[in-house]
């Protein structure tokens, strides 16, 4: 194999900042970036394996957001401290690091390559940084030592500047999101968000023959907190049975604030018996539940609830919140605090 000269080099820098800025410029998925970047900077460097580590900021570990090579599947699940091993370093110390003979490192964390099976001779390690914070560590093991100069640093550094900046913008998108599809009081999705789920969801439930349950929850007497205690304490109260209700609920389920005081909550893959247990479970907790004890008032609220399923009781995202507000509302008109089914009338 001929050695590549220095133009060649250049050359190669430069088509690699093409393809890296075209995939930041064309992309707001992260991780199609980043596998962009990752796949450029080993077609550079020809590492053995490569990986890009991630912060975990609330845990104050690291993981493999990506990692190439034999042993990539085995580090699907490890964690580093930070601080822990060469790449922990780097995260804490916002530093790169070039370790020629790991072996000689009194850094390096030998519980990976026994977890593994791999050997690590030498390892390069760059921060991927923001202004304020290390984001994450590229990892780059069993580099050709004696082809890594200066110019090639700095260009290790440029990819990394660039996966910060792809990290950074991909963050910020997702807060813009948040922020469109989000209830400012409660947290929980709110009813834009709704319709374009119910849309989703009943083109899933069609095309795999599933069934979905909706739980239409109007609060009982709401108006008469906010008369009496202000309309901060009933923001607060809103918060608070917010949180309960999603904390009744599964990862795959939907908790949305429709508005005022009436909250829905989506039950994908649920058939109606199966949703009348959570729909009691909702109700027999406010029953049991006061809020509002921090601000001294220990209020007790309850709910009408009406409940419609996909596709027995209706086939449209439209229909589907009419039929469970249909039967909340026929709650709310005679007894309040219970349940109404569509096609079964007032739980007994």
């Amino acid at each position: 194999m001929t050695k590549a000269t220095g133009a060649d080099r250049k050359l190669q820098e430069v088509n690699i900042y093409h393809d890296v800025a075209k995939a930041l410029t064309s992309s707001l998925d992260l991780d199609s970036i980043l596998q962009t970047i990752m796949e450029k900077m080993a077609e550079y460097f020809r590492p053995d394996t490569w990986s890009l580590l991630m912060v975990d900021e609330q845990r104050d570990e690291l993981y493999f957001a990506i990692a190439v090579g034999t042993a990539a599947e085995a580090l699907k699940n490890v964690r580093l401290k930070v601080g822990e091993g060469i790449a922990g370093w780097v995260a804490k110390h916002g530093e790169r690091l070039v370790v020629p003979d790991v072996y000689t490192d009194p850094r390096f964390a030998k519980r990976i390559d026994e977890m593994t099976k791999w050997e690590t001779r030498s390892i390069i390690c760059v921060p991927v940084r923001s202004r304020l914070r290390v984001l994450g560590v590229i990892q780059l093991v069993n580099v050709r030592m004696d082809h890594f100069t200066e110019q090639e640093s700095f260009f290790l550094q440029s990819l990394c500047d660039y996966a910060a900046i792809a990290i950074e913008n991909a963050r910020a998108f997702e807060r813009i999101q948040e922020l469109t599809i989000t209830d400012d009081v409660t947290g929980l999705y709110n009813a834009r968000h709704l319709h374009k789920t119910l849309e989703t969801e009943v083109y899933r439930s069609a095309r795999y023959n599933y069934e979905f349950t909706v739980v239409f929850i109007d609060l009982d007497h709401f108006k008469q907190v906010n008369d009496t205690h202000g309309h901060l304490i009933g923001s607060k109260l809103l918060a608070e049975i917010g949180y309960q209700i999603k904390a009744q609920l599964r990862l795959i389920d939907y908790a949305f604030r429709y508005g005022g005081d009436e909250f829905v909550v989506l039950l994908p893959q649920t058939g109606k018996d199966a949703a009348l247990v959570v729909a009691r479970r909702l109700r027999d907790t406010l029953r049991t539940s006061t809020f509002c004890q921090e601000e001294g008032l220990n209020l007790n609220i309850r709910a009408s609830m009406g409940v419609a399923s996909y596709p027995h009781d209706a086939k449209t995202p439209y229909d589907i919140i009419r039929q469970a507000d249909e039967m909340m509302y026929f709650v709310k008109n005679t007894s309040r605090d219970n349940i109404g089914i569509a096609q079964r009338g007032i739980l007994k």
